[in-house]
């Protein structure tokens, strides 16, 4: 199979994220690469760390050319961007969005939280893409939606519990920590050294957070009722991982949570559970990986659960590619089955 890739929005670090795992993949080629800023430049010119291995020119957009030169596509677009550019070319080929844009089912939860959609017709015809839980739709989906990093990294490990009523789908408390590379590549003063080294702060506190919607869509799906969370992320001076640690209620033993999460994730090689001890962050870094850990409380019966992914791989262009392998029948782990760079 030699699949032909279009990538939009080439230049930022999930294009950049999904060049490097492309560029190993034995049945893809890439074939278009287009960038809002920087078109008609060489890409090599625009990102160093692919001198010597990848060199094509940045093109404006065209659908023309994208459907005649691509098999598949990843937007890597932004939320609000990319919902303009997908129906130009989505019957031609297969699209993974790697922005909001189809993630959310409700339309008017997805314009109470973002902004108006200009292709709404088409969120029915999207699968929500978090592999390990919606593979038989992904298989025989053209239109994915890449899930956001903070609800791949809640998701994973909540969504067994609330499928077996092992854990009270009430009163769930995420806390997740995240490196500045999910702020994006664009200069922004919060993820500027001087603002973000040496330093730890929560943002979004509250009922703000855009991923919350998306977080309880799923949950309330997994537990067939209605779920609300306490969701707060924190910004840490690391480049890239993620570390979300979650308090849910239940009177379940440790080894009944583990049990259950390693059957529902049994076959799925990018979801472990560890039997001792909590993963970090250092764990799954350049991985396309979810490790985690799980302790009970007695006394207060509470479960506290540590999920860690990488936010650019399995929290991005990682689990895009993992959806495209679906799509396509092939393995999975095609181009994903890497060992952590570590230390």
């Amino acid at each position: 199979m030699n699949i032909s890739i279009g990538i939009l929005g080439a230049t930022g670090y999930t294009g950049l994220e999904l060049i490097r795992l492309l560029y190993n993949h034995s049945e893809v080629k890439i074939t278009y690469c287009s960038s809002r800023q920087y078109n008609g430049k060489n890409i090599s010119d625009v990102l160093n760390p692919l001198k010597g291995h990848f060199d094509t020119e940045l093109e404006p957009f065209d659908a023309t050319e994208v459907s005649n030169r691509c098999d598949m596509v990843f937007s890597c677009l932004p939320h609000g961007i990319s919902m303009n550019y997908i129906p130009l070319i989505l019957d031609k080929v297969k699209v993974v969005d790697l922005s909001a844009d189809y993630r959310l089912r409700d339309i008017g939860i997805y314009q109470k939280w973002y902004q108006m959609h200009t292709s709404a017709h088409l969120l029915s015809r999207a699968v929500y893409g978090l592999c390990e839980v919606y593979r038989d739709q992904i298989g025989s989906a053209s239109l994915v939606a890449n899930p956001g990093c903070y609800p791949t990294n809640v998701l994973l490990p909540l969504i067994p519990l609330l499928k077996s009523a092992l854990i009270e789908s009430g009163g769930i408390v995420v806390d997740t920590k995240s490196g500045v590379s999910g702020a994006g590549r664009a200069v922004a003063l919060t993820s500027h050294i001087c603002e973000a080294g040496e330093s730890f702060s929560a943002y979004k506190v509250g009922r703000s957070h855009r991923h919350i919607p998306e977080i309880e869509q799923e949950l309330s799906l997994a537990a067939n009722k209605d779920v609300l969370v306490d969701f707060t992320p924190h910004l840490i001076p690391i480049s890239r991982g993620m570390l979300s640690t979650i308090y849910v209620s239940t009177n379940k033993e440790k080894k009944d949570l583990i049990d259950a999460i390693t059957s529902f994730y049994r076959g799925s090689k990018f979801v472990n559970v560890l039997e001792d001890g909590f993963p970090s962050t250092k764990d799954v870094r350049g991985t396309n990986q979810c490790l985690i850990g799980i302790t009970t409380n007695p006394i207060t019966h509470k479960a506290i659960i540590v999920s860690v992914i990488d936010n650019l791989t399995k929290g991005a262009s990682g689990q895009a590619i993992q959806n495209m392998n679906i799509m396509y029948g092939l393995d999975e782990a095609t181009g994903l089955d890497s060992i952590p760079v570590f230390p």
